[in-house]
């Protein structure tokens, strides 16, 4: 079960993190910090309180700019107006399923709450800018993060995407923390030893891949959004998204989207998604289902955007 440590300062998504829980895959601060951005504690508690609006294991709860849900045999969490994560784990929890839903749904809903918007998917800088790789999951997102990497690129985030509006509307992007997430299959077409990495928690196939070397720190302009989808044909289309159905895109891929209503988001929502749509390339990008085809989409995406290899 996860241990309760000294608190430590962290950095991630450009906010500070002051945790009692330690969360190595995260950049520590050393110098001294004036202001802390995001607090994580354990309570004991909270599994109680959680029961009291539902007894619906894995239904999210909000109430008063809070957001509960419970995991079976994991953990109950709340996120609360952008500044708390709270938790109380299960006996048979261990500490990496808890580390796994911190860094994801609680990340993606504190963003929320901060009004900055998340989307999923994997971020890589190229040229000074950053250009998002968006889809469902088991859509090659972290796979085709790889192949930029591979080709002297820089990943800026796996997973979540925080995405935040300068004061004229201008999209940009801040860095998450310096690590993917990449199935066996993945391992093994770049060459990769799985004995070499470690296991995401419950599943033997999905790897923990750190990329400090080739991780970009801080904030970028947001120039693209590629939507990867599988098809059943054997050849690699691209095509750039209308502007109008850009809109639902940036929707359908929004971490945890359905919590935007009840959290009172949907203006927000919708006003920011201007901003991105009339500032940002889209293009939605097919791959065949079967094969290996990273490199191939790499050759696509540059080629499709005018930029040099």
């Amino acid at each position: 079960m996860i241990e309760v440590e000294k608190k430590v300062v962290y950095k991630a998504f450009g906010l500070t993190i002051l945790s009692d829980v330690a969360l190595p895959e995260l950049t520590i601060m050393d110098d001294q910090i004036e202001e802390i951005d995001i607090e994580i504690k354990r309570d004991e508690d909270l599994t109680r309180l959680y029961y009291e609006p539902t007894d619906q294991p894995h239904q999210f709860v909000v109430k008063d700019h809070v957001v509960l849900f419970h995991i079976p045999e994991i953990a109950t969490f709340s996120i609360k107006e952008g500044k708390r994560i709270t938790f109380s784990p299960m006996k048979e929890a261990e500490d990496g399923e808890i580390r796994l839903l911190i860094l994801g749904t609680c990340m993606g809903v504190i963003l929320m709450q901060r009004n900055i918007f998340p989307l999923h998917g994997s971020l890589v800088a190229i040229q000074g800018k950053a250009y998002a790789i968006i889809g469902d999951s088991g859509a090659g997102k972290s796979t085709l993060a790889s192949a930029f990497l591979n080709e002297g690129y820089q990943l800026l985030s796996d997973d979540v995407i925080a995405v935040w509006l300068s004061g004229e509307n201008m999209p940009y992007v801040t860095s998450s923390y310096p690590q993917q997430k990449l199935w066996q299959d993945s391992l093994t077409n770049f060459g990769m030893e799985s004995s070499e990495y470690q296991s995401l928690y419950g599943r033997v196939d999905k790897y923990y891949i750190p990329v400090s070397s080739k991780y970009f720190t801080g904030s970028l302009p947001l120039a693209g959004v590629i939507e990867l989808v599988k098809t059943e044909d054997k050849e690699i289309t691209i095509r750039q998204i209308a502007k109008l159905e850009r809109f639902k895109t940036l929707f359908y891929h929004t971490y945890r989207n359905f919590l935007i209503p009840d959290l009172g988001l949907t203006e927000w929502h919708f006003n920011t998604s201007v901003s991105i749509v009339n500032n940002v390339q889209m293009f939605q990008l097919s791959r065949p289902a079967s094969g290996f085809t990273a490199p191939q989409l790499v050759t696509t995406i540059m080629e499709t955007l005018n930029l040099e290899a």
